[in-house]
């Protein structure tokens, strides 16, 4: 074994040690002792996110640090499982180093592949086969869309259910369709707003978001990258305008708060622009 793989096992059991003494119930952290597998799922998703986004903005330190968090998360699970004896971090590696070997029969077996195609196409025969369906009794398209509704971020969810409907030609004829069901969509929405309860209303803002998805999916682009940037450019631009008010912004006409809009906009467009 080598000596950084022997530094991690050593780290690896020293973070384990301290979450279980955090959980311990003699002198154990309170916080800690209180959680439970579906208190922390927030906690899951919040870091996992986290993570990601230190990993677009390439910021080493923060990688480490956030990667450092979600690895806590899977040992704070792990711990408290252990406890109740359901199971251990030893079956988690296990499990999933088995199923790595496994999964990669072209690495660790005789089979040869030619492309990362075959590479997709061999893992997802094995998957069928560990799920027990094969090629006779395969599931259905509806199940694995239902899948990914109820376990995926909505629109990582919506991009993946529309992909995979569009595999089986079950999509528009042209984009043409989609700009049409877009306006059929927001009139319904318009008329939900003035005619019908909020249930209604939110099923209508839905089926527009789906629609704008599917807008994506025909110009190639990314959809959740796009709603990221208009976040991020959101951010920035309040920012400039916090900065430049030198009371509280209820204090402003809207009239106001527009012009400094405006003048943020311009200003980080004149910033991008120099870097460029």
């Amino acid at each position: 074994m080598s000596n950084s793989h022997s530094r991690s096992l050593v780290a690896l059991e020293n973070l384990m040690e301290v979450v279980a003494s955090l959980r311990s119930p003699d002198g154990g952290c309170p916080w800690d002792l209180a959680q439970t597998p579906q208190t922390l799922i927030p906690h899951i998703i919040e870091e996992a996110y986290e993570t990601a986004d230190a990993i677009r903005k390439g910021d080493k330190s923060a990688i480490v640090e956030e990667l450092g968090d979600l690895l806590l998360q899977v040992i704070l699970q792990a711990q408290i499982a252990s406890e109740s004896h359901q199971f251990s971090f030893a079956e988690i590696a296990a499990g999933i180093t088995e199923k790595l070997i496994r999964r990669h029969p072209h690495v660790f077996g005789d089979v040869e592949v030619n492309s990362v195609d075959e590479v997709n196409e061999n893992w997802e025969k094995i998957k069928a086969a560990e799920k027990g369906t094969n090629s006779e009794n395969p599931p259905t398209l509806a199940s694995k869309m239902s899948r990914y509704a109820s376990t995926l971020p909505p629109i990582t969810a919506a991009v993946k259910i529309s992909q995979k409907a569009a595999e089986v030609s079950f999509d528009w004829d042209s984009v043409d369709g989609v700009w049409d069901k877009f306006d059929e969509e927001v009139a319904e929405f318009e008329h939900a707003l003035k005619h019908e309860d909020k249930a209604a209303q939110e099923s209508e803002l839905g089926d527009i978001m789906f629609v704008l998805i599917q807008l994506a999916r025909w110009y190639d682009l990314d959809a959740s990258a796009a709603l990221q940037g208009t976040n991020d450019r959101f951010v920035q631009r309040f920012a400039k305008v916090e900065a430049a008010c030198d009371r509280p912004l209820s204090d402003y006409p809207p009239e106001e708060l527009e012009a400094l809009w405006q003048q943020a906009k311009a200003l980080l467009a004149k910033q991008k622009s120099k870097t460029l």
